[in-house]
């Protein structure tokens, strides 16, 4: 009698989520996330999919640089985070890795991370080094892609972080890649409300920002493709911890890796940079909208 009654106990306690979640046997999952806005809104986007799934969840955001949270993930004491797969994979193979191209890039990572880490589905969604240009500008010279500043970069002003100079994707690249030699460089910031002011007033006539910042798409702006694939991919994708990786968590975050494009973030990171919204408030809204906690 006391064996029967123990076992419907325990059956009446596994309610189907993808895990077993009764009580002390529900998985625990710690989020972690690095220090700025939009790794707050994908962590909270990880944690709020996983908690509606049944999984008992600890939020450890705004720890730092990667330099802090990635051998924070390898010791254990956070089990998932929000990465970007060409600056994982540069970090990793402390820039060895020559990949650029989507696949190559988590082809190298694949090999490259430790047994102890477990990377799942990349999302659609970039946050990649890109040249922005005003609509007016696009217009009026027919750009779509950074191959289409060949004719014309001679006569216009560039903008970006000092380091542009230097760096294999900026002035070194653009012009060995794509032949590209601009009338003048300004050194600005890294996307920053400088670049920004500089683009807007016409100070500059291509700036480098990131390809999800929500104010390109909030003034219409527009993101030159990178054609050549000079600045290797950048695609968000969650990194596990393997000894957390059930087959419920991952199918969990691949389906949210599935719906993230870069069009999504960049309305993310507006709510949040220009709207002032909270973003745990705005990770939430687009997962209701997303159907993604139906």
């Amino acid at each position: 009698m006391r064996t029967r009654i123990l076992t419907k106990l325990l059956a009446a306690c596994l309610v189907w989520t993808g895990i077993s979640a009764c009580g002390d046997q529900a998985e625990r999952i710690t989020v972690g996330s690095t220090n700025f806005s939009e790794q707050l809104i994908l962590a909270h986007i990880y944690a709020d999919v996983l908690e509606h799934q049944g999984y008992q969840v600890q939020r450890r955001m705004n720890l730092g640089s990667r330099e802090i949270v990635y051998p924070a993930l390898l010791a254990g004491e956070i089990d998932l985070l929000p990465e970007y797969s060409g600056a994982l994979l540069a970090y990793v193979t402390r820039g060895e890795h020559e990949a650029t191209s989507p696949d190559a890039v988590i082809d190298g990572l694949r090999d490259n991370l430790p047994d102890e880490l477990l990377l799942l589905d990349a999302a659609p969604a970039e946050n990649k080094d890109a040249l922005v240009v005003r609509s007016d500008t696009a217009e009026e010279y027919g750009l779509i892609r950074i191959s289409d500043l060949a004719p014309v970069a001679s006569t216009l002003t560039i903008g970006g972080p000092p380091e542009m100079r230097q760096r294999r994707n900026g002035l070194p690249g653009l012009q060995d890649v794509y032949g590209l030699s601009f009338h003048r460089f300004r050194a600005l910031d890294a996307g920053g409300p400088v670049t920004i002011a500089a683009l807007t007033n016409g100070d500059i006539d291509v700036a480098r920002m990131f390809t999800t910042q929500g104010v390109i798409a909030a003034r219409g702006w527009v993101i030159l493709d990178d054609d050549k694939q000079l600045t290797p991919a950048q695609n968000v994708v969650p990194l596990l911890r393997r000894d957390a990786a059930s087959d419920g968590v991952s199918e969990v975050l691949n389906a949210v890796s599935s719906q993230l494009t870069t069009e999504i973030l960049q309305q993310l990171n507006e709510a949040v940079s220009i709207e002032r919204k909270d973003p745990a408030a705005v990770a939430r809204q687009w997962l209701a909208e997303s159907g993604l906690l139906d």
